[in-house]
């Protein structure tokens, strides 16, 4: 049904709220990084509209660290959609200030606490293959 998919890889040795807090931020990059794959929005029975989501489904999984940087290193060979969530924007308190800890990062050794990523059905397996589903 769907060309695309959406994968959300979060780190396994976070806290229950921080793998909830990244998995959030990283669904927001997806959808506006990817405008299109918005459904419409929402209406109840009484005629309240509500907002819209993502209209394809998102699987998230679960990896240590260097799982997350195999993963980002396919995903830019792919040439996919990557939404990337390092660990020093934990302590950031505004979004200037996430993209400074980002920038500041070893791109050749990111911090990786999540990952979302958006292309055809068959990079996404390709760059997810091996990870397991987060339980």
């Amino acid at each position: 049904m769907f060309d695309t998919k959406v994968a959300l890889i979060v780190r396994d040795d976070l806290a229950v709220w921080q793998k909830l807090n990244v998995a959030a931020f990283l669904a927001t990059g997806v959808a506006a990084a990817i405008p299109d794959a918005l459904g419409e929005p929402y209406e109840d029975a009484a005629g309240r509209r509500y907002g819209r989501m993502l209209g394809q489904p998102m699987l998230v999984f679960a990896t240590d660290l260097s799982g997350l940087q195999a993963a980002h290193r396919q995903a830019v060979t792919r040439e996919l959609t990557i939404v990337p969530y390092v660990h020093a924007m934990f302590s950031t308190g505004h979004d200037a200030a996430n993209r400074e800890a980002f920038r500041a990062q070893d791109v050749a050794n990111l911090d990786l606490v999540g990952l979302a990523l958006h292309g055809s059905k068959k990079a996404i397996d390709k760059t997810v293959k091996g990870l397991k589903l987060h339980s």
